[in-house]
């Protein structure tokens, strides 16, 4: 069993080792690094893992590193890593979640011939439904991109990218996007409240239409184009919904949206590079 070290120990790292854990993983093959004993204290107790406040002493011999840390201190964390990480016999490959920090910088920081899989998760990981997108650099062997996929599936579904410019419109998709769909949600339970339902039961309505909406598209062998085509009937109510949505500019809205979401993205790239 590949030994992974994580650094950093916050939500996401707490939900690819919770996934790891539920699906049978070996607690000792994984070690979590975080500068907050707390934190450490914490996830130790509630997984049985190492934990440890020693980043590179942690990645020493580890398969798999897992770079989870705050995109504006990665620079300084992937500096401090890379002599541990070249000299590693196990040769690991280095996964990084940061949000805009690209393949180039991580390869600058940690060495130009290391195993770099960018990739970019979303919240419902926390519940093991997440969305990743993926990005392997040319130094990742097929054996540990199979250990990459392995890794992100223990939190949902997972999407490789031919070329890493794509990780941008994965973000503005996918790694915001549950945003987006909370946004939808609270504006549907505030228009039923206005329209006379309680607060519960607009809530109750709305998180699971939503829920149901997302599962009959994911089983649904049409897309969803056609299933909204399907329940938007002439003349009825739902036609005249969709219409108010469309004349407001609503796909515009979106599209303006994501638009802006993956700019930021290849921003902080700039940004925290430096």
């Amino acid at each position: 069993m590949q030994t992974i070290t994580f650094i950093g120990s916050g939500n996401m790292s707490t939900s690819i080792i919770g996934g790891l854990i539920s699906e049978g993983y070996q607690a000792h093959a994984i070690t979590a690094c975080d500068p907050d004993e707390t934190v450490l204290k914490n996830i130790g107790e509630q997984f049985g893992i190492n934990t440890s406040t020693e980043n590179a002493k942690s990645v020493a011999n580890a398969n798999i590193v897992v770079l989870a840390t705050k995109p504006q201190v990665l620079k300084e964390v992937a500096l401090d890593l890379a002599l541990s990480i070249s000299n590693n016999p196990n040769k690991p490959i280095v996964i990084s979640i940061a949000a805009g920090i690209n393949g180039s910088l991580l390869s600058q920081w940690l060495g130009s011939r290391t195993a770099i899989v960018r990739c970019m998760p979303n919240t419902p990981s926390l519940v093991q439904e997440g969305a990743t997108g993926l990005y392997a650099n040319e130094h990742v062997s097929d054996q540990q991109k199979e250990s990459a996929e392995q890794l992100m599936r223990a939190i949902g579904s997972v999407t490789w990218l031919e070329s890493e410019e794509l990780i941008d419109a994965v973000t503005a998709v996918s790694g915001s996007g549950p945003a987006y769909f909370f946004l939808l949600m609270e504006s549907m339970i505030d228009a039923g409240i206005k329209q006379g339902l309680t607060l519960d039961q607009a809530s109750k309505l709305t998180l699971q239409t939503a829920l149901g909406a997302a599962k009959l598209a994911q089983k649904s062998d049409v897309r969803v184009s056609e299933l909204r085509r399907r329940v938007t009937s002439p003349g009825g109510t739902t036609e005249q919904a969709i219409l108010s949505f469309e004349e407001a500019g609503f796909r515009t809205i979106v599209d303006n949206a994501l638009i802006a979401c993956a700019e930021r993205s290849k921003s902080m790239g700039e940004e925290f590079g430096e």
